[in-house]
């Protein structure tokens, strides 16, 4: 069976142990064992980026742009293998792992052109016969820790702005998707980079994140996944003073109105709720419908949900595959049968079906209350649940009431309202006649309240995290 290996100061680097990473399609199917760093590996990738992150800092912007630009054309062009991949071992669909690839690809590119747009101002002093010039630096060393749910596009819009504004990466990716990960470690040491400027430390959390977290040597941390953790991570990070991002997660509201166009309002939900296996943070789990629709709508929602194909990801009919792993599949159907014993009505789905993988059928949960665990965790599965409110001022409320804030979308034809939702929703973004889960590359990415914290991720806003502002007076003399 093919070992890989971590890839520290410009090299390959065996581990100190190894796991096989498992296709959750068909669990007889091991795609390879990687290696596990220990502490003391980490620290040496830790070093390497410190070493390196003077020459990296001042290095010319051509050079930047070159590595970006080959890593994001050798994604491109490898966008069917490597997307297979990424559906073997995370189980959404090989078009969905295609399509994600293909996204890694584009965010190289876009910060490739960034590295061309530094950015910088030369204002006028208050005080005659001097000038003041603001430019941005790199923060320094950069420690990404990334999730399981996107392992080749959440890397990639960590990576991309921290190599492209002058800083040097030590990556830990997520334990259940090595392989994505290995991939995209394995495209960048071939872009040129110096030695350091990039390191790959695969391990546990308990291990590498912590030695990441706790180190002096790490000047910012970029972290996705859950709640605690992230807390966990500010809180230490904090107390040594070292720059935080984190993106935590959510429990996305669709609002449906009763004046939506009842066929947009479907593909919206059953999009946002079931897609990627429900196993996104922009997923729409909470589907707020007004009385007036509510019924058709649950009808209409209901026989679509039942028609989806749930199974092996890289077969061409599947549209749903299966969850991640087993852990996260009881977690699925507990939360299922809570639901019900809280009182919510079992309308579609929220079954275990059988096979070689881990697979349920997408579960639409009816006659829920704002008030239900189910309307208050994050699942992180296939299952949604639908509040009937009375109203539009309701609706807002109820959307509204939720310790996350990532992302909320509304179904309605009404100008006014829809211009009053955009304003008024309590998200990082908003979405229109749109799924909630489904964003762009070249704009922020984020949330508000639970779901983040630090600036904003992807497009141009990522300079806030990954530099630090200068300013210079000048006196002519």
């Amino acid at each position: 069976m093919d070992k890989f290996y971590n890839y520290i100061d410009g090299a390959w680097v065996e581990g100190e142990s190894y796991v096989q990473n498992i296709n959750p399609s068909n669990t007889a199917d091991v795609i390879g064992e990687y290696a596990q760093a220990s502490r003391e590996q980490t620290q040496a990738a830790i070093s390497a980026a410190n070493a390196a992150a003077h020459g990296w800092a001042r290095s010319g912007i051509q050079a930047r742009f070159d590595a970006l630009d080959y890593i994001g054309t050798q994604l491109l062009a490898r966008k069917e293998e490597l997307g297979e991949l990424l559906s073997r071992e995370e189980g959404k669909t090989r078009a969905e792992g295609i399509g994600e690839v293909a996204r890694a690809g584009q965010i190289f590119k876009f910060f490739a052109g960034e590295t061309l747009r530094p950015g910088g101002e030369a204002l006028p002093s208050t005080r005659p016969g001097m000038g003041v010039e603001l430019t941005r630096e790199p923060l320094g060393v950069i420690g990404m820790i990334t999730p399981w749910n996107f392992p080749i596009a959440i890397p990639a819009w960590k990576i991309a702005p921290a190599l492209a504004y002058g800083n040097c990466v030590v990556f830990k990716p997520a334990g259940l998707v090595p392989g994505s990960a290995w991939a995209l470690a394995d495209i960048i040491a071939q872009a040129g980079l110096p030695k350091g400027v990039f390191n790959l430390v695969m391990g546990s959390g308990r291990v590498v994140g912590d030695a990441i977290v706790n180190s002096d040597g790490i000047d910012g941390i970029s972290f996705t996944g859950s709640v605690p953790t992230g807390r966990d991570i500010l809180a230490k990070a904090a107390a040594r003073g070292a720059k935080v991002q984190l993106e935590m997660g959510g429990k996305n509201p669709l609002v449906v109105l009763d004046d939506a166009n009842l066929d947009v309002a479907v593909d919206c939900a059953l999009q946002g709720a079931f897609f990627s296996t429900g196993q996104r943070c922009t997923a729409s789990s909470r589907l707020i419908v007004t009385e007036g629709i509510h019924d058709r709508f649950i009808a209409a929602l209901t026989e679509a949900t039942a028609k989806l194909r749930v199974g092996d990801a890289l077969k061409a009919e599947t549209q749903i595959g299966p969850v991640v792993d087993k852990g996260q599949l009881d977690s699925n159907m507990r939360y299922v049968e809570q639901a019900v014993a809280e009182g919510g009505t079992l309308a579609c789905g929220g079954e275990l079906i059988g096979g070689d993988g881990f697979y349920m059928s997408p579960a639409l949960i009816t006659n829920t209350t704002p008030d239900m665990t189910i309307n208050r965790e994050e699942v992180f599965g296939p299952v949604a649940s639908v509040v009937k409110v009375k109203d539009y001022k309701e609706a807002l409320r109820v959307a509204n009431d939720c310790e996350f804030g990532l992302s909320s979308g509304i179904c309605t034809s009404s100008l006014e309202y829809a211009t009053d939702f955009k304003r008024n929703a309590e998200a990082g973004m908003v979405m229109v006649n749109l799924p909630t889960a489904g964003v762009d590359y070249h704009v922020p990415f984020g949330g508000r309240k639970g779901s983040s914290y630090g600036s904003r991720e992807q497009g141009a806003y990522a300079r806030e995290f990954y530099t630090t502002v200068k300013t210079a007076y000048i006196r002519s003399v």
